[in-house]
């Protein structure tokens, strides 16, 4: 899909997020509180990301405020970027198949994985009607 595409099919906020490696505000996305089962999919190209079940509530002080994920729907689904944006040094979380920008990784001793995959809501796509496969979060 070209950039004439994408401006088409997302809203001006998700493109920017999803495109221009954007950042919705904290607490502002409608994802952040969805505790209904199903697939969590990129907004952009609808491939499938996160399942609800690894989907976790962060209590690490400035991870809370977006969708939290201990883990990937499976392997391939992203690839892990270098992000020296900000003054800082994080790891950038997009879209193994469009490239766009969904978040970031971090390490987050308070979920099961020790991962957090913070992830924009305007960066999501939510299917109800599928369940991915259940993970085993343990570390």
């Amino acid at each position: 899909m070209d950039e004439a595409a994408f401006k088409k099919k997302l809203t001006p906020e998700q493109y920017h997020v999803l495109r221009e490696r954007g950042t919705e505000t904290p607490f502002s996305g409608e994802f952040v509180s969805n505790d209904d089962k199903g697939i969590y999919k990129c907004a952009a190209c609808d491939a499938e990301l996160f399942s609800s079940d690894t989907k976790q509530e962060s209590t690490t002080p400035g991870l809370m405020g977006w969708p939290s994920f201990g883990d990937v729907i499976k392997a391939g689904a992203v690839e892990l970027r270098d992000d020296t944006s900000m003054g800082m040094h994080r790891t950038e979380v997009v879209c193994k198949n469009c490239g766009s920008h969904l978040g970031h990784l971090f390490d987050d001793a308070s979920m099961p994985t020790g991962k957090h995959y913070c992830i924009n809501s305007l960066a999501l796509a939510f299917d109800p009607s599928k369940s991915g496969p259940p993970k085993n979060l343990k570390k």
